[in-house]
């Protein structure tokens, strides 16, 4: 194959479509131009208004003199496929192209595609010049859908990892991607009947391992913590300083307050499904209460940081223990609650908490 190519499709509002594709897919995007093609805000190029067949011959011999190759696709258009396949979904999907023409583009994809199944192995071994994206803002859910490799007609479906719970491919968490059939209506069933539920557990039971990863590393944090500082020593019995006692209490707090957002980005959502009264466990509707309420003051010092200026660290400190150590104490309540209230098919909650104002802040703050 040539080092830049030129795709055609059709599309039913645009007619002919091209995108371009290879390692030298500038030499595509000049053959275009010269040709009369003009490109959209997804970097798909379209032939004008007044475009004739005459057009599609001469860019084959202009592309020639660029050296890239014109291929026509037998598929219609993804962009078309993807749109008449969200109209379908319940809720407010959209659909949007995504091109990779330089095939390093597409390896950006493999860390965020979750998917134990045939998309995943797909985007890391086969070239996918361009892909579309099924995006649910209020579930804050987000699918790929590409054309099925080797396949004249099947599409595939699958998920990008939840906000704030990358996994990729390799996440034992991830669901399955699914195969579509080329019609929107048996395409838009089988993916609300089968593949959503899917993720929507998937997403459950990652947002419940993240947190229960959390809580056992800060309680293993606590306990070395104590063991050097309750009896005043180091591990090797060296008498600790009151500099040092200080310092390793701050590290401590510090390395919990940032695992903790963790427990704050996720636990909400779960903590709404929970339904103590009707498990074997109802008395846990105490400590369940008691860890909301905790999420909640730990939101507000949060959102003191972000939004409310600098906050003296001694004092994000004594705000922040309070809210952890609740859940030290309580967080075993939780984690029984949270893993029998899976979902079991498509609820009315959001499965991904949506973006709330602090969401990209909290990824700034982390980062640093």
């Amino acid at each position: 194959m040539s080092e830049a190519q030129i795709i055609l499709s059709h599309s039913r509002e645009s007619g002919i479509v091209a995108i371009a594709s290879g390692e030298q897919y500038p030499w595509a995007h000049t053959a275009l131009a010269e040709s009369g093609f003009q490109r959209d805000d997804d970097g798909v190029w379209h032939l004008p208004a007044g475009g004739t067949q005459t057009t599609v011959v001469d860019l084959v011999t202009c592309a020639k003199r660029h050296r890239a190759s014109v291929h026509t696709s037998s598929r219609r258009f993804i962009g078309d496929a993807a749109r008449d396949l969200a109209r379908l979904l319940p809720g407010q999907w959209r659909a949007s192209v995504e091109i990779y023409a330089h095939p390093a583009w597409q390896e950006d994809l493999v860390p965020w595609v979750w998917d134990g199944g045939e998309l995943g192995r797909a985007v890391r071994s086969e070239r996918t010049p361009y892909a579309a994206l099924l995006t649910d803002p209020a579930q804050g859910t987000t699918l790929l859908f590409i054309e099925r490799p080797g396949w004249q007609l099947d599409y595939l479906v699958g998920a990008f990892s939840p906000e704030g719970l990358e996994g990729g491919c390799g996440d034992p968490h991830a669901p399955r991607s699914i195969v579509l059939p080329p019609f929107p209506g048996p395409a838009a069933q089988a993916l609300t009947d089968r593949y959503l539920p899917a993720y929507e557990q998937a997403v459950h039971a990652r947002q419940t391992a993240a947190i229960a990863a959390v809580l056992g590393d800060i309680r293993s944090e606590h306990d070395t913590w104590q063991a050097m500082n309750v009896p005043g020593r180091y591990s090797d019995a060296t008498p600790l300083s009151a500099a040092a006692l200080g310092a390793s209490t701050e590290l401590f707090l510090d390395h919990a307050w940032r695992r903790f957002l963790t427990v704050v980005d996720h636990a909400p959502t779960l903590l709404d499904r929970c339904r103590p009264a009707n498990s074997p466990w109802p008395d846990d509707a105490a400590a369940l209460a008691r860890l909301a309420g905790a999420v909640i003051d730990a939101e507000a010092l949060l959102d003191d940081i972000v939004h409310g200026g600098a906050v003296p660290e001694h004092e994000r400190r004594a705000r922040a223990w309070p809210a952890i150590e609740t859940w030290l104490t309580d967080g075993e309540a939780f984690l029984r609650q949270v893993r029998l209230s899976a979902p079991h098919r498509r609820p009315a909650l959001p499965v991904t908490a949506p973006a709330r104002p602090l969401s990209a802040a909290r990824s700034a703050y982390r980062s640093h």
